[in-house]
């Protein structure tokens, strides 16, 4: 079986489009759609359905890119490594959420970099847990962090950290509000006060006021900005309240910046999964990176 249809086949099936897979592949649609066919007459079986949009793998089309797509991802990095099996030159493509990455997961990759910065290279990207798993998927990167678990076999997921979520404003409101700290217990003593959120859909709002006040949220939001170290900023300076993780609020907690508002029996949790290609946790450089972020979750949960 020719190892260019197969490649071919493998960007298909992570891309979900033969357009997409084209783009990746430096290919036209064309030669894409004839590779398929071509592998398709060899085995005798359709490996995808056409749709309006894209494509989706049959059962046949699954099976085989589960069977394949470790071993040519191996056989990628031994042609980007050559046969030394030198680790210590690769560069690891990490994506993720923004504020996640940046304070949490860049900080537990660095001992990999060593002191002269030539023994790990990273790279990182931000984006939102459907971008990370399409890049990942696609091949744009080698691990990404995210807030939902993947379905299919094509990529595979490992449970990261759970971040719990903290109601805080500045103090002033709190008081404005005639809240005291962590003694409000309903969602109505807190109607008065403007919400700060990442968008204006109130995500971080809506889910702790559906879970712990089993209410809908307040809203318009007053400042929407979408990086929730921005939430923080406005939150600190007297725009209002703001649903915040908690290891991203701690300090401002400390230093009395912001008060926590409420103290829930069992406080709004989100987990993230730390997530890669199946079979390629045998590259050494996304291994070693895989366990080191494992490793520093111990201590963040």
């Amino acid at each position: 079986m020719d190892l260019a249809l197969l490649r071919t086949f493998v960007t298909v099936h992570r891309a979900g489009s033969f357009t997409r897979a084209a783009a990746l592949l430096g290919l036209s649609q064309p030669a894409v759609t004839s590779q398929i066919r071509t592998l398709e007459r060899q085995l005798g079986r359709p490996l995808f359905l056409r749709q309006a949009r894209g494509v989706t793998p049959t059962t046949i089309g699954d099976e085989l890119a589960h069977k394949t797509a470790p071993h040519l991802d191996a056989l990628v990095e031994i042609a980007e490594t050559g046969l030394t099996d030198d680790s210590s030159l690769r560069t690891l493509h990490l994506a993720g959420p923004p504020e996640f990455t940046a304070e949490r997961a860049l900080s537990a990759l660095t001992e990999l970099t060593g002191e002269d910065g030539r023994a790990f290279a990273l790279r990182a990207s931000f984006g939102n847990a459907e971008e990370a798993l399409e890049g990942l998927a696609a091949g744009h990167h080698d691990l990404a962090i995210a807030t939902a678990r993947p379905r299919g076999p094509l990529l595979t997921a490992t449970p990261l950290c759970d971040e719990m979520h903290v109601l805080v404003a500045a103090p002033d409101w709190a008081e404005r509000a005639g809240v005291e700290e962590l003694r409000v217990t309903d969602a109505p003593a807190l109607d008065r006060v403007p919400v700060v959120e990442v968008h204006e859909s109130l995500p971080f709002v809506a889910r702790y006021w559906a879970s712990v006040f089993d209410a809908r949220p307040p809203g318009p939001a007053t400042v929407v900005a979408p990086d929730l170290r921005a939430v923080l900023t406005c939150t600190v300076a007297g725009a209002g309240l703001a649903v915040l993780p908690r290891y991203l609020c701690a300090e401002a907690l400390e230093r009395g910046d912001v008060v926590a508002l409420h103290d829930p029996p069992v406080p709004p949790l989100r987990t993230y999964f730390l997530v890669v290609r199946t079979g390629t946790l045998a590259l050494a450089h996304i291994a070693r990176a895989h366990e080191a972020l494992l490793r520093a979750a111990a201590d963040w949960n």
